[in-house]
């Protein structure tokens, strides 16, 4: 039988990302929790993962800095709190576009969302902010970056993995930029027929 893995997410975006995968060997249960607190959506990853066998639970959630001191410690506690019930956890500090944009560039400066949103913008030859975040456009986001020369997920997770490592021993909320989605997404790849895994 199949593998199944859930993978809670904070957003649409990230849920149909994760959801375009043309995995084979994994069934993928990705569900939306938007509006949710860090800790609620890991809560909830508990409470739907109690009443199934999941061979992996993935929490996807990024950081909001710009709300300030009372989310440092709310984003740690979710992260511990995961680690704890063993499930896995794909942060972004500060955003998961992050991710999106390590495909095309490197950067080891800390940003907030807004300097990703322009990028892609740029780069996408769109509004992100009106556009971007439409259910039409985020269906599409996973081939947009498989399809463009310009981008390379193999980049993305090799960079996504040296911001990682370099800032591991920091507490969570000091992590910027830093997105644990390329362990997802490697996860994820291995179960690609056809594809290297990386």
């Amino acid at each position: 039988m199949r593998k199944t893995f859930l993978i809670v997410c904070e957003g649409q975006t990230e849920k149909c990302y994760f959801k375009s995968f043309p995995v084979r060997t994994v069934k993928v249960e990705a569900i939306n929790l938007e509006g949710q607190s860090k800790l609620k959506l890991v809560e909830c990853a508990q409470e739907i993962a109690c009443g199934e066998e999941y061979d992996e639970v993935w929490c996807v959630f990024d950081m909001d800095d710009n709300k300030g001191q009372d989310q440092f410690q709310a984003f740690d506690n979710a992260i511990h709190k995961a680690h704890s019930l063993n499930f896995n956890v794909a942060y972004s500090n500060d955003a998961f576009e992050l991710w999106f944009y390590l495909h095309y560039h490197y950067t080891d400066t800390a940003h907030l969302r807004d300097f990703y949103y322009e990028r892609l913008s740029r780069l996408w030859n769109i509004n992100y902010v009106n556009d971007g975040k439409r259910y039409s456009f985020c269906t599409g986001i996973y081939d947009k970056l498989k399809n463009d020369n310009r981008a390379s997920q193999q980049q993305a997770i090799a960079r996504a993995e040296k911001l990682f490592l370099d800032q591991q021993d920091k507490p969570f909320h000091e992590q910027n930029p830093v997105t644990a989605v390329y362990q997802l997404v490697r996860t994820l790849n291995q179960h690609i027929l056809g594809e290297r895994v990386l």
